[in-house]
Parts: C-alpha cells; sequence; structure tokens
C-alpha cells in the first residue's frame, strides 16, 4: 500500500463565488445555452458557495472512476493504472490483471464502471485502447475484482475496424437494466460516423454478458452491425441515465464549437459529421449545416466549446438546491457545468462551477456520500464540499 505523500498536508480548500447564468429561450427542437461572447443574454445571476478540497495529487491523467459499495473509489489513469482509493486515509493501491493497454495519443486505460450488483459478482468493467495490426480501436473488458487484483477477466467487446489514428476513441460506460452501453468516437476520420459497417461515432448496446441484445435496432438488418444503438457521433465521452425517465443521456466533442448533450432513442441518427453546430478549426463550415430531415437535433449545444467529458445526474440534498441538476466536467473552460433539470427533462438554469480553478475536468460523479468528486485531467482528485 502507498500513500500519496503530501495527501494529509496539501487537503487545500478554497472557497469559490460561483456565478449562475440562465439559458436562451428554448428553440422548437433543442435548447442553446448563453454563449460566453454574447452580452445581451447576460445577467448577474445567483451566488452560491462551495469548498474544493484535494484528495489526491500527482495522479497520471486520470481518465474514469467509479464506487465500490464500501464507498472505495476505483480510478483510472491514461497510462494504465487502475487504482483502489480509500477514502479517509486517502491511501492507494494499484490494482493488478489488467491487460496490455495501448496509451497512445488520446488512446489508454479510459473509463472503469462497478456491476450495480458487486457486492455479490464482483464485476468490474473498464474500456482501454489496443493495438491491432498496424491500427488501434477501443476494446471493453471485464473482469471480478479480488483484494487488488483482477481475476477471471473477459474481454466482451473491440470495435471494429482498427485505424492510425491516435484520437476520438470515446469511450464512456454505462450499466442500466442488464444492459452495456459503450461509446466510441469517430476516431478522427468522421465519415464512418454515418457508415452502420464500422463501430466508429457509435453508441453501441450489449447485455452485461456481452451478447448482442435481441431488440437492439439494427438486429437483422442487412448492412448494418447489431451492437449499433445510435449513430452519428463525434467523440461521447458522457454518459448518464436521467434518474425519473430512464431515459439515457450522452454528451460529445464538437470541433470548434458544437458540443452536444443528446438524449438516446434506438436507431437515431444524431447528424455528424453532416449537421453539426460547430465549425473548423480556425474557421470553415462543416457538412451542410445544423439541420436535416431525418437526423436528430440536441437537446443542447454549447459555443464556444467546453470540451465535454464526464457526466452525472445529482439528485441528492447535501448541496442546497441542486436537486435534479445534470453535471457536465469540461476540460476547454474547466469547469463543472450544473444545469436544472425538471421531471419531465427540460433544462432549467446554468451555474457554472470551478472556472477560475484552471483545471481541465475531465470526469464528474456523484459519490454515495452524496458529494460531488471529479477527476482534474493529469493530476488531482477533489471534491466538492457545501
Amino acid at each position: 500500500m502507498t500513500l500519496n505523500a503530501s495527501a494529509a498536508a496539501l487537503l487545500s480548500a478554497a472557497v469559490l463565488l460561483l456565478a449562475s447564468c440562465s439559458l436562451a429561450d428554448p428553440g422548437p427542437a433543442q435548447i442553446e445555452p448563453l454563449r460566453e461572447n454574447d452580452a445581451s443574454a447576460s445577467g448577474p445571476g445567483e451566488k452560491t458557495e462551495i469548498r474544493v478540497v484535494t484528495l489526491l495529487e500527482w495522479l497520471q491523467e486520470p481518465w474514469g472512476m467509479d464506487f465500490l459499495p464500501d464507498g472505495r473509489i476505483l480510478l483510472t489513469e491514461k497510462p494504465g493504472v487502475m487504482k483502489l482509493v480509500t477514502p479517509g486515509s486517502w491511501t492507494t493501491r494499484d490494482i493488478s490483471g489488467l491487460p496490455p493497454v495501448a496509451n497512445e495519443g488520446q488512446g489508454g486505460l479510459l473509463d472503469v464502471l462497478v456491476h450495480p450488483d458487486f457486492a455479490r459478482n464482483q464485476w468490474v468493467y473498464f474500456s482501454y485502447s489496443v493495438a491491432i495490426d498496424s491500427g488501434l480501436t477501443t476494446r471493453v473488458s471485464r473482469a471480478r475484482l479480488q483484494g487488488d487484483r483482477l481475476v477471471d477477466r473477459q474481454d466482451l467487446f473491440t470495435a471494429k475496424p482498427a485505424y492510425p489514428q491516435r484520437r476520438h476513441f470515446g469511450s464512456r460506460l454505462l450499466l442500466d437494466a442488464g444492459y452495456l452501453y459503450i461509446t466510441v468516437g469517430d476516431r478522427g476520420r468522421r465519415a464512418p460516423a454515418q457508415d452502420l459497417l464500422d463501430h466508429s461515432g457509435k453508441v453501441l448496446r450489449l447485455t452485461e454478458h456481452g451478447a448482442i441484445p435481441a431488440d437492439n435496432p439494427f438486429v437483422g438488418k442487412p448492412g448494418a452491425l447489431a451492437e449499433i444503438y445510435s449513430y452519428g457521433h463525434r467523440n461521447p465521452q458522457g454518459i448518464a441515465r436521467h434518474p425519473h425517465s430512464g431515459q439515457i443521456w450522452v454528451a460529445e466533442h464538437g470541433p470548434q464549437g458544437g458540443d452536444e448533450i443528446n438524449i438516446l432513442k434506438p436507431g437515431a441518427n444524431y447528424g455528424w459529421p453532416v449537421i453539426t453546430y460547430g465549425e473548423e478549426y480556425g474557421g470553415g463550415k462543416i457538412g451542410e449545416g445544423t439541420h436535416k430531415p431525418g437526423m436528430e437535433q440536441p437537446l443542447i449545444y454549447y459555443t464556444p466549446s467546453l470540451a465535454t467529458g464526464g457526466i452525472d445526474f445529482y439528485t441528492r440534498e447535501t448541496y442546497p438546491d441542486w436537486q435534479d441538476s445534470l453535471l457536465v466536467s469540461s476540460m476547454k473552460m474547466t469547469r463543472i457545468n450544473r444545469l436544472e433539470v425538471a421531471a419531465d427533462g427540460s433544462i432549467g438554469r446554468e451555474t457554472r462551477l470551478l472556472g477560475n480553478l484552471g483545471m481541465r475536468i475531465r470526469d464528474v460523479q456523484v459519490g454515495p456520500d452524496g458529494l460531488v468528486y471529479a477527476l482534474a485531467d493529469r493530476s488531482r482528485l477533489i471534491r466538492l464540499e457545501p
């Protein structure tokens, strides 16, 4: 067991004033949040005070995390390390038994997911990039966690084909009602997101054991892969289940602008790269515009881009007036966006958290203690305290 050398001494707290802002009026099919450069839409909003506590430092590109039933945390580092973190002492153990990981570009060890019935079955799911022939692709495996070892590993899914590009792997995982949802990016090639014979740019759905569900939208249809649940995605790195409706929400990177929050529908086409609210880096139109028949509009799009990461719904009462919020992590804007969400899924006000910390927020999760935890890219595990 190793102790972060300065964990106790470096438990630092900073009180932050967090400004709220209002959303623009909803359009017929999407809601556009306040643009940061749109002075006419700005307003003072309310103020909220929270404390940010650094729990661990000097992490190596932390990417994903999830909680065990006893409150311990499983945390991934992109170079290929999974850590078991004990709250209170904030000691860490490296987990053995991981398969080889291709830590290249944006690839590496990515998300980790604890089975909802872990106390009975000990299953842990994880996604990572692997080298196949001359290319890289996304793989999802599961294994049983025994102490600090992964045993009985099963490789459940490998995205096809592999590509030489080292970017846009996705890759978030969600288990809901016995189904495993997997997000895979377009691998930086764009066109495969519209190709139903390619896993890139898709949200995929398997059973928790890795089989293809009989009611997947493309089962039995020629010219389509049966694992596909939805398509036309650019690089989705956030996924969460709405606590009331049960709908699956996904956050994905746009290019320059055009980050999206989408509600998944089976078989739906979310448009990339044919339609987008973003543009080429440095300027220039992508695709055919922002709308096209047969292609879904986002629930929310962000201009300028947030570089969205992990998302989670907050339904607890630890933070005053935060009930029924969507938390969206941001790497470019170095913050967490809190969106008020009504029971019917409509969006209310937006509050911008942590923007003056200057840390890229890769993932955000609500812990079993009702507190919000976040991974600051390349460095820290932090916690927000009221």
